[in-house]
């Protein structure tokens, strides 16, 4: 009997990562990766970065085609994966796809990421209104930012701020809109919050706070905001729940992703906010894995709880985890995560996580726009954010994957270098 091998959806950081792992440990049976997108896999972080900032599309492609050859890895693009019937107990089964494409698998991959938060307000469908998550988005977004006078940012999360300093950069007037009381609300605490406000606002982009968008107006016929009079209609204004109305020709909305799940669902995955996982990225049913945005996962800085990680480092952790579940020989997640997110010139590195901190120590001064904030549980290191400062990240890093700690009273007097204090604390703990 034929071996049909392992089926990967979702032409993804975490599908290619499945795909080139599988390869890395020895597997010779078929792999196939597919994919909605017209692209190659890609990386998405050079989307609101770089290639808004005038960089080549083709510095995101992961992969070279010559490697699929080479790793007899086949790709099926521009096709998305429909409806999934499993047939055997051990994982496999049929995927059929929107062109009616029909692959037997005898393993599952699950990379299918997420897709966007639409905001649902009167107007959302006129023309000017962004999205950016795919290839295809972000070249489209450059292009309408050339053009752009007056952006309008919806969400000030990382995406929304990372599309604010392009927008800056370019000339635009740029507002961001979010409706919390501060931004990245959900990432950092209250006072890389209260920097990252003040450092757009210096650079000349207006932050509203606490601010619901109710609706998009549309361009009259003759440029004024008015009424709609065609097929094809641009955003003039942003309506705002206190009656103010935003000039706009251009509107980028980021508030966030919602993992999708409907595949997993179907097959009778365990959901929860996403695809829920273990350590070594296997679902609820025996020869399915899943990696990336669309999973949830046991915290990996002490195992309680599940959390959903958006990041480059944790695909690629599951993707590889998920391949050496695959082959029967499961390796759980160790390693601590990161992330980072460049403002034009204000770089953010962050590692671990901080949700559930009871003391930060900020170290050096925010004005000077080259600080880094420290995160403590019941004095346990959790987390940095380092804003321009590369040596604080890699130094609280490396001492978290190394299981040691920096003493908070300690770390306050940033006159003392956390290195001397990292091996203070290291030899103690030995």
């Amino acid at each position: 009997m034929v071996d049909p091998g392992t089926l990967v959806v979702g032409a993804s950081q975490a599908g290619l990562q499945v795909a080139a792992s599988l390869r890395e440990r020895g597997d010779t049976s078929p792999v196939t990766v597919v994919g909605a997108e017209p692209h190659p896999p890609y990386q998405r972080p050079p989307l609101s970065k770089e290639l808004l900032h005038g960089g080549d599309p083709a510095m995101t492609t992961l992969r070279t085609p010559a490697w699929y050859a080479d790793a007899d890895v086949q790709l099926r693009l521009g096709e998305r994966v429909v409806d999934l019937v499993m047939s055997r107990d051990d994982g496999g089964g049929t995927a059929t796809t929107d062109t009616g494409r029909e692959l037997e698998f005898a393993r599952l991959a699950l990379a299918v990421g997420a897709r966007h938060r639409r905001l649902d307000v009167p107007g959302a469908d006129l023309a000017g209104i962004c999205y950016l998550r795919e290839l295809s988005e972000a070249q489209r977004l450059r292009h309408e930012l050339a053009a752009a006078r007056h952006v309008v940012v919806v969400g000030g999360g990382f995406i929304g701020l990372e599309v604010a300093a392009a927008a800056r950069a370019g000339g635009a007037d740029v507002t961001v809109v979010e409706a919390t009381d501060r931004l990245l609300s959900r990432a950092v605490a209250p006072v890389v919050s209260e920097f990252y406000r003040a450092a757009h606002e210096r650079r000349g982009t207006t932050v509203l706070l606490s601010s619901v968008v109710t609706g998009f107006l549309p361009v009259g016929p003759t440029g004024a905001r008015g009424r709609v009079t065609g097929d094809t209609v641009r955003v003039g204004a942003v309506a705002l729940g206190d009656g103010r109305e935003l000039p706009a020709d251009l509107v980028v909305v980021g508030i966030g992703v919602i993992p999708r799940t409907e595949l997993a669902e179907r097959i009778g995955l365990a959901c929860d906010g996403g695809i829920v996982v273990d350590a070594c990225a296997r679902t609820s049913r025996v020869g399915v894995v899943a990696a990336g945005d669309c999973t949830v996962q046991p915290h990996p800085m002490g195992g309680l709880g599940r959390v959903r990680l958006e990041s480059v480092p944790n695909a690629v952790a599951q993707g590889s985890a998920a391949a050496a579940t695959l082959l029967g020989r499961p390796e759980p997640i160790t390693t601590v995560p990161w992330f980072w997110s460049y403002q034009g010139d204000l770089r953010l590195q962050i590692a671990g996580l901080s949700a559930g901190w009871d003391r930060l120590v900020v170290r050096g001064d925010p004005v000077t726009e080259k600080f880094s904030v420290l995160y403590y549980s019941e004095g346990t290191l959790l987390a940095v954010d380092a804003v321009n400062t590369p040596l604080d990240y890699m130094l609280v890093r490396r001492t978290l994957e190394q299981g040691g700690s920096i003493p908070a009273d300690a770390a306050a007097d940033s006159t003392v270098p956390l290195r001397s204090l990292v091996v203070a604390v290291a030899r103690g703990l030995s």
